[in-house]
């Protein structure tokens, strides 16, 4: 797809949301069930079910996926579609590349056993490298507006506000 062929699939898009900004918010939702006869969950992905349970330094046996793991998984893929989009719009020349993302976790919080440790990710590097002849300043507003146009990496890095509810039936 060339700047053209992407301006022409969202120009209806954005002149629909610039006249009714209710018509660009959706709720997007996922969904799993625990599993009784193990410590997992499955999620339903759309395409697939994707089995997550305990990490092995949680004291899981490595044969589901990890949600931290899930986690930079879908920073990756968000980050990877952003920059090619992003990429596409300026008309960079962008020959391949590749997202990694890594994330540092002490698993000492999650397991409670020390309260100075946080429960959840201290630490999320976002890397991309790119095989391109383009100059550095286009490659620096790539990188600029890939950061600000990604969705997970901006919820990552502007917490919303999240809450948790519970409902129960008698078993």
């Amino acid at each position: 797809m060339d700047a053209d062929a992407l301006r022409a699939l969202q120009a209806p898009l954005k002149s629909k949301y610039k006249d009714d900004a209710a018509a660009a918010v959706l709720t997007l939702r996922a969904t799993g069930a625990i599993d009784e006869s193990k410590i997992a969950c499955k999620v339903e992905t759309g395409r697939a079910i994707a089995e997550a349970g305990l990490h092995p330094l949680t004291g899981g046996t490595g044969a589901e996926l990890c949600s931290g793991d899930m986690l930079l998984e879908a920073l990756v893929a968000c980050a990877g579609v952003t920059l090619k989009a992003v990429s596409t719009a300026l008309g960079i020349d962008l020959r391949s590349g590749r997202v990694t993302a890594e994330g540092d976790l002490d698993f000492r919080g999650t397991l409670g056993v020390a309260k100075d440790a946080p429960v959840g990710f201290a630490a999320i590097r976002l890397r991309f490298d790119l095989q391109t002849g383009a100059p550095e300043e286009q490659i620096a507003q790539l990188i600029k507006l890939t950061e600000r146009y990604c969705v997970v990496f901006q919820t990552l890095k502007q917490s919303p506000a999240s809450t948790v509810s519970v409902t129960t039936t008698p078993a």
